[in-house]
């Protein structure tokens, strides 16, 4: 459950690159919540990974203001870092130790333990929170092991495993399930969703699978460094795509006149698509005189609505841009 309380706060963020003539992030102003779960989409160049590198201080922002967890990301970024965790799209293991000694390096600097040279030598605290993660994604067995054995998919569970070892208030995740197999992805979830619940943890996604943002409390849309959405997944499928009925019947004839004469939007190709939304649909299906063979009823996805709104913003941008 989410609180009210605002853990990351951006205001008229700003980021131009050198020799850029546009932003990467045009002015964007948002807020996450904590406990939140936040989908951050968008396409390719949007601007997605550009805000998270400044919201976890790997990028320095050209103008704005930045708080995560109560503290300023310029001012105070060694605060900043201890309260998140960030799984970023291209790894950033170290081949040349195992899987466990990634982990440790990276608990010991996060400051979670005294520095001890041998796994053996860690407390029981480290170990049981790493068999609880490696279980988690099934890399018990791989713990000892070298990360220049593992496969791609392996080094992303590691860095999972190695973003939530000291159990941020932020979780950063870009694009954080590619590689895995779906019953790596499917524990991944369900693991997040109890931290979500039992520890108030903040999600921060960035997600291709649009499917794994259906479940976010909150979507937020950015394209061209602008936020075009901003709203819960329902309330932004119900802006801008349609509930539908598809029908068919033996008299297309008879349930076309019925359908013009009483000014009901429908679209026919062997079917009929008839534009109703849902709760009108018992008034509609009850004042139907055409009798039907066979009806379905289809309620948005949210990645119909996101191809709309990114359709939407190209056209629009493809006519303002087209000469006169």
């Amino acid at each position: 459950m989410t609180s009210s309380k605002p853990i990351i706060q951006v205001e008229n963020l700003i980021k131009k690159y050198k020799k850029s003539k546009a932003n990467a992030v045009d002015d964007i102003s948002f807020e996450v919540n904590e406990g939140e779960f936040f989908a951050f989409l968008g396409p390719n160049g949007a601007g997605k990974t550009t805000t998270i590198s400044i919201l976890t201080t790997t990028l320095s922002k050209t103008s704005g203001k930045i708080k995560i967890a109560g503290f300023d990301i310029e001012k105070e970024s060694s605060k900043v870092r201890k309260s998140v965790g960030i799984i970023f799209q291209n790894p950033s293991l170290d081949l040349n130790l195992t899987a466990e000694e990634n982990i440790r390096f990276h608990a010991i600097l996060y400051g979670l333990f005294p520095f001890r040279p041998f796994y053996s030598l860690m407390p029981e605290s480290y170990k049981k929170r790493l068999k609880e993660l490696s279980e988690v994604l099934s890399l018990e067995k791989e713990m000892h092991k070298s990360v220049k054995s593992f496969s791609g998919g392996m080094k992303r569970k590691l860095e999972i495993i190695r973003s939530l070892m000291h159990k941020p208030k932020v979780l950063f995740l870009d694009e954080p399930t590619i590689g895995l197999d779906p019953e790596a992805r499917k524990n991944l979830w369900q693991y997040l969703k109890g931290i979500i619940g039992e520890e108030k943890t903040t999600v921060f996604l960035t997600t291709h699978y649009l499917e794994e943002a259906e479940v976010a409390d909150r979507i937020c849309i950015i394209n061209k460094g602008k936020i075009i959405r901003n709203g819960s997944p329902e309330q932004i499928k119900r802006t801008l795509i349609k509930d539908y009925l598809i029908v068919e019947t033996a008299d297309k004839t008879q349930l076309r006149n019925e359908l013009t004469k009483k000014k009901i939007k429908f679209d026919e190709n062997g079917e009929f698509k008839i534009y109703v939304q849902n709760k009108e649909i018992q008034k509609f299906i009850g004042n139907l005189k055409t009798k039907l063979s066979s009806l379905k009823t289809h309620a948005p996805s949210l990645e119909e609505a996101y191809l709309e709104i990114i359709s939407g913003e190209e056209t629009s941008n493809a006519v303002i841009q087209s000469p006169a």
